[in-house]
C-alpha cells in the first residue's frame, strides 16, 4: 500500500473536526484541501482508494461520498482524459465527478436519455442529471449521454463545470444523509463542448460504465459503508461501556443483550470488510468470480450499514437522538448506500442472474 497511514490520521482528524459543519450542508473543502496537499487526490490505485475513502467515512461520510465519486471519475480520465487534464489530477489541482443519474432511467445508469449531436468541431449536450455530486465545487464532469451515431448504449464526455448552457441548482442538498456532498441536478440546455472530449468511443460508453466505473463505484461505496459501519460499532461500544445506571451502578455493556447487539454489530462490519477485501483481491487475481465479487460488495455492505446503524440507534437508546453520541449522522448518511444507482434492489437482480448463469443484460 501506497498511502502513508501517518498522513491519512492526520486528514482524518481534519475530516472529524470539521464533520459537523459538513453535515449542515458546508462542503468538506478543507478536508479535500489536505488530500491535495498530501498528494492523495491524485490517480491512486483502487486498494489505496479504499483504504482513504473506508477511513474518512469513519469521521464524515459525506466527505468520503466527495472523494469516491472523484476517483471514480478519475479512473475514466486516467485512461481516456487528455495529457491536460491527467496532468492536473495527477498534481491533485483537479477535482472531478460522475454526472450518470437522470430521472427519466432512475437506477438504470447505464441508460441515458440526454443527447449530443454534433455541431462542426463541437458537440451540443442535452440532459437533465438529477444528482451530481461535488456540483458546485468539480471542475469537471464525467457525462453520459446516449450515442452520436445510433440510439443504443451510450457515450461518456468530460465537460467542464463552466462550460456554457449548463446550469447547476441553486439549492444546497439537504437530504437525509450526506448533507455535505453537494448533489444537486445539474441541467444541459445545448451546452457546447469540444468534439475531443469524448472519452473513449462514441457508444463505448456503456463498456467504459461497465467495465471501469462500476468495479470503482461499488467497491467505493461499500468502503463508505464498511467506515460507517466501523465508527458506529466503535461509538455505541463506547457509549455502553461508559453509560451507567446510576440507581444500580452497572454499564449497559454488562446487560448480556446489550453485548449480543454489539457483538452482531462487529461480526456484520468485520464480515464486510472481508467482502470487500475478497472483491479486491479478485479484481487483483482477475478471478472467474470478479463481476460477482463487484456486485455482492455494495449490495451486501449497504444491507449491513443499514442494519448495524439501525442496532446503534437501539442501544444507545433516546441518547443516539443527540449527536454528541455520535451515531445519528451515521445512521442518516448509511440510508443512502442501498438508493444509489444501482440500488440494492437492481444488484440483487444482478447476482441472482449471475447465480443462475444467465447474462446480466
Amino acid at each position: 500500500m501506497s498511502v502513508s497511514l501517518e498522513k491519512l490520521e492526520s486528514i482524518a482528524a481534519i475530516a472529524a473536526a470539521n464533520a459537523a459543519e459538513v453535515d449542515r450542508g458546508a462542503f468538506p473543502t478543507k478536508t479535500v484541501d489536505s488530500l491535495r496537499a498530501a498528494r492523495l487526490f491524485g490517480f491512486v490505485s483502487l486498494p489505496d482508494a479504499h483504504v482513504i475513502v473506508e477511513r474518512l467515512a469513519r469521521e464524515c461520510g459525506s466527505t468520503a461520498m466527495v472523494v469516491c465519486m472523484h476517483y471514480c471519475a478519475s479512473a475514466v480520465l486516467e485512461k481516456h482524459g487528455s495529457a491536460e487534464v491527467k496532468a492536473q489530477i495527477a498534481a491533485g489541482t483537479h477535482l472531478t465527478t460522475l454526472a450518470f443519474s437522470e430521472a427519466g432511467s432512475r437506477s438504470h445508469f447505464w441508460a441515458p436519455l440526454g443527447t449530443a449531436k454534433q455541431d462542426g468541431d463541437d458537440v451540443l449536450l442535452t440532459a437533465k442529471k438529477s444528482w451530481v455530486t461535488s456540483a458546485h465545487h468539480a471542475d469537471s464532469y464525467v457525462w453520459s449521454s446516449r450515442p452520436m451515431a445510433g440510439a443504443e448504449a451510450s457515450t461518456l464526455w468530460l465537460v467542464p463545470r463552466t462550460a456554457p448552457g449548463l446550469r447547476i441548482s441553486d439549492a444546497l442538498f439537504d437530504g437525509i444523509g450526506l448533507r455535505g456532498n453537494d448533489s444537486v441536478p445539474v441541467v444541459a440546455e445545448s451546452t457546447r463542448i469540444r468534439a475531443s472530449a469524448m472519452l473513449g468511443e462514441d457508444g463505448g460508453g456503456f463498456g467504459l460504465m461497465m467495465g471501469t466505473v462500476l468495479p470503482w463505484f461499488n467497491v467505493l461505496v461499500a468502503s463508505v459503508s464498511a467506515g460507517l459501519m466501523e465508527a458506529a460499532t466503535t461509538r455505541t461500544a463506547a457509549h455502553a461501556g461508559g453509560t451507567k445506571f446510576e440507581h444500580a451502578g452497572n454499564a449497559l455493556a454488562e446487560l448480556p443483550t446489550v453485548r449480543a447487539y454489539i457483538a452482531r454489530m462487529r461480526i456484520a462490519t468485520d464480515a464486510t470488510k472481508a467482502l470487500i477485501g475478497d472483491t479486491l483481491a479478485a479484481m487483483g487475481a482477475n478471478r472467474a468470480d470478479t463481476m460477482l465479487r463487484v456486485l455482492q460488495s455494495k449490495a451486501a455492505a449497504g444491507e449491513a450499514a443499514a442494519e448495524v446503524t439501525d442496532t446503534a440507534m437501539r442501544v444507545c437508546g433516546g441518547a443516539a437522538f443527540r449527536k454528541e453520541v455520535g451515531v445519528e449522522r451515521v445512521f442518516r448518511d448509511a440510508r443512502a448506500a442501498q438508493v444509489m444507482g444501482p440500488t440494492t434492489d437492481v444488484l440483487y437482480d444482478f447476482i441472482g442472474k449471475a447465480v443462475c448463469g444467465l447474462p446480466l443484460f
